[in-house]
């Protein structure tokens, strides 16, 4: 694989210790630059045997990328593909150090590790409850003029999502902050006026937390928050690893939280090494979560810091990345909100690459750029759009094209539409479920069943695992009941007159239901069998029994081989630890390269000719020869202005409140002591819009810099008809009509 560097990229490279902070633009080849440091900090013949780079990169698809490419120019210079480097997402990362020394942080030896979906789960589940236990505490937050109806359709829908999504959030800030629920209980108590939604959130998290410890679990918050616990109070545990990981090199920076940029820090320690880049301008998830770009910014700006930039990028046509230049320009001078011309930072800025570059930028063609106000209805705006790719498809059958939108529900009609008229539609960036971790899950759960056959629990697991291989995902009553099985036994291999199935008389009230577990009882009994043979084949046989799809029982074979290797590096080791092997693909917690293309990395080139559809927070990273970005109106990019309406405020909620915001003030309210700084109600509803505008700025951003060739921009007027072009829209295209006339 060749790779002739550019001068900035040169300076990176010439990199050889101490802290360095890089800013680098779309398309500079910033992952590129950081695998080939890796490479040659690992062919300086510096480390020793048992010494590391460690690379920490956001997403498990960038850790594959960044696994081939080190590898390729590591072998290149002659020397073993995986020898003196790992790479890891921050929660593998925690992983890998809470598994060092679990019982430094009060957990068991085989203690799990529950997923978001998992996580939303339970939280569903806890904000039900809660409801149920306080059914009128959200009318003090209700408008005045609704009516029975809009009171009855919220209870049964909204209400749920709403305190659910409090909960996540208070969850998760308290746990940024390495807040316990006991501790925010004893301020709770000192403070003299009440804090309702702080309540509410306090209340959540005790169970949310009472609920994991009953799975004998963490979350993914946990698990950083823990890993850096255990760096804390283990100084032999802290060197060990600052002695294996001597170079730390940390990629998409800009999405790093507090925690993470805490944890790295103290691996790195005061005089290491330490690389991170990043775009704060690609900063799109930031909104409720404990990610932030100041972050970055700050540790680039530090005294001491080596600071570099990636300008150069030959995505994009010369005039496409001057609209993207002068999006930052007009966001930092003359945003109309001017508390958010903080949103995009310069310099850098888009720099075409130099003369003699191997990868240039495309020809420019100012007239492929194409900025509508045209007044559509969001029926009209779609029907524009696919009427348009009607006409282009046919010239261009070797071009990619992608139609990005700010939302899934917004993206469904699109590809309904779309496929109305006959367009092959490519929905992978849409899509979550079918992927190699679910199918690791399955057999996880079905393994993890029979290493305990007696566990009703695990038998329930178990049951609702060979359901969702059979593509059912929503929840099953039948697993309820075999989690309420008092002894399995009398289920699976019942004796005369003792068939709990019987018992329960489903036959007659629930036949279907009957015979669903009766074609179950015969599967766990293959299962059971099944376990007399090598564990590989026993993962084989259970993998024909469960699944139907090609990639599913491909995948199933690289498991069996994967098992069989860990058998035969473990031999003491049985089921239990066998099966926690696959709990760790499913959790993203390992590396593991299935075949399905969300392990991979999604690849645009793959499909010319075809229509990508996706949000443009999936569309982060990628790039296509032709862009449509959809709704770039007032309501999905709001510039600030008290008029314009604003996604988290929900249309039931008085005076136009965030609640999420709010619960997130009155969690900060717990921890100051000054009065002055207490508790009022609105400000923080008000800096969350502010807060959300610099955000959709920036995914404005990230939108036209996915455009290579082409780029057309419009909006709609939304549901009630009355939405305006979005004032950054309406500022690109006046600039833009002056540039081109």
């Amino acid at each position: 694989m060749s790779f002739s560097p550019r001068p900035k990229q040169q300076e990176i490279l010439a990199y050889r210790g101490g802290w360095m902070g890089v800013a680098a633009v779309p398309g500079s080849g910033k992952t590129w630059t950081l695998s080939r440091l890796a490479a040659e900090i690992i062919l300086q013949g510096d480390l020793a045997d048992d010494q590391e780079v460690l690379v920490v990169t956001l997403v498990n698809s960038a850790v594959d990328n960044f696994y081939q490419r080190v590898s390729s120019f590591v072998q290149q210079a002659g020397l073993l593909p995986a020898m003196n480097y790992r790479v890891r997402t921050l929660h593998g990362l925690a992983h890998d150090i809470v598994r060092e020394r679990p019982e430094l942080v009060g957990l068991a030896e085989n203690f799990q590790i529950v997923d978001e979906r998992e996580a939303d789960d339970i939280l569903e589940q806890l904000a039900r409850a809660w409801l149920r236990a306080h059914p009128y505490f959200l009318y003090r937050y209700l408008r005045d003029d609704l009516s029975a109806d809009d009171l009855t359709r919220m209870k049964r829908d909204e209400f749920v999502e709403l305190v659910k999504g409090i909960g996540k959030s208070f969850v998760r800030s308290a746990k940024d902050r390495r807040l316990t629920p006991e501790r925010l209980q004893e301020r709770m108590h000192a403070l003299p006026l009440p804090l309702p939604l702080a309540e509410m959130g306090l209340e959540i998290y005790f169970d949310y937390q009472r609920a994991l410890a009953y799975r004998g679990a963490v979350d993914f918050d946990d698990l950083i928050r823990l890993a850096l616990e255990a760096l804390e109070l283990d100084e032999r545990l802290l060197e060990r690893l600052r002695y294996r990981w001597p170079y730390i090199l940390e990629d998409e920076a800009q999405d790093s939280s507090r925690l993470q940029e805490e944890i790295l820090k103290l691996l790195s320690g005061p005089r290491g090494n330490w690389v991170r880049v990043g775009d704060p301008n690609q900063a799109i998830y930031e909104t409720f979560t404990t990610a932030n770009p100041r972050y970055l910014r700050a540790f680039i700006a530090r005294r001491g810091v080596l600071r570099r930039e990636l300008p150069n990028s030959g995505r994009s046509t010369p005039s496409i990345i001057a609209l993207a230049n002068y999006l930052v320009q007009w966001t930092m001078r003359a945003h109309p909100t001017p508390e958010v011309r903080d949103a995009l930072h310069a310099p850098p800025f888009i720099e075409p690459t130099p003369p003699g570059d191997p990868q240039p930028n495309p020809a420019d063609d100012p007239s492929q750029v194409h900025l509508i106000l045209r007044k559509f209805t969001p029926e009209q705006e779609i029907k524009a759009v696919v009427n348009s790719l009607m006409n282009w498809l046919p010239d261009h059958p070797e071009n990619t094209v992608a139609v990005l939108v700010p939302r899934n529900e917004r993206a469904d009609k699109v590809v309904d539409a779309l496929k109305g008229k006959g367009i092959e539609v490519v929905e992978n960036l849409l899509q979550s479920t079918s992927s190699t971790r679910s199918s690791a899950r399955v057999l996880q759960e079905i393994l993890r069943y029979l290493a305990d056959p007696a566990s009703p629990r695990k038998l329930a697991d178990a049951y609702s695992a060979w359901r969702r291989a059979g593509g059912i995902v929503r929840r099953d009553p039948v697993a309820e009941l075999l989690r309420k099985c008092p002894q399995v036994e009398d289920y699976l291999w019942p004796q005369w007159g003792s068939d709990w199935l019987e018992t329960i008389n489903l036959s007659g009230n629930d036949p279907l239901a009957y015979e669903r577990l009766l074609r179950f009882r015969q599967l766990a009994q293959r299962w059971q069998a099944s376990v007399l043979l090598p564990v590989e084949q026993a993962l084989l046989a259970i993998a024909q029994e469960v699944f139907s799809e090609r990639t599913d029982l491909a995948l199933a074979h690289k498991l069996a081989l994967l098992l069989r290797h860990t058998s035969d590096a473990h031999p003491a080791w049985r089921l239990p630890e066998l099966s926690e092997e696959l709990a760790l693909i499913a959790r993203n917690e390992r590396r593991f390269l299935g075949f399905h293309q969300d392990d991979t990395g999604f690849d645009p080139d793959r499909y010319p000719g075809k229509v990508v559809v996706a949000t443009m927070h999936k569309a982060k990273g990628l790039e296509w020869d032709r862009v449509y970005l959809m709704s770039v109106n007032s309501y999905d990019f709001p510039s600030g202005a008290n008029t314009d309406q604003y996604y988290a405020e929900k249309w039931f909620i008085r005076d136009h409140l965030n609640l999420e915001a709010e619960a997130l003030a009155q969690l900060d309210s717990l921890l100051r002591t000054s009065e002055y700084e207490w508790y009022q109600e609105g400000k923080a509803s008000q800096q969350a819009r502010l807060d959300y505008v610099r955000e959709r700025l920036r995914l404005l951003y990230v939108g036209i810099t996915r455009a290579k060739k082409e780029l057309i921009i419009t909006y709609n007027t939304g549901r009630s008809g009355d939405q305006s072009p979005a004032k950054a829209l309406l500022a690109l295209a006046h600039w833009w009509e002056e540039r081109t006339k």
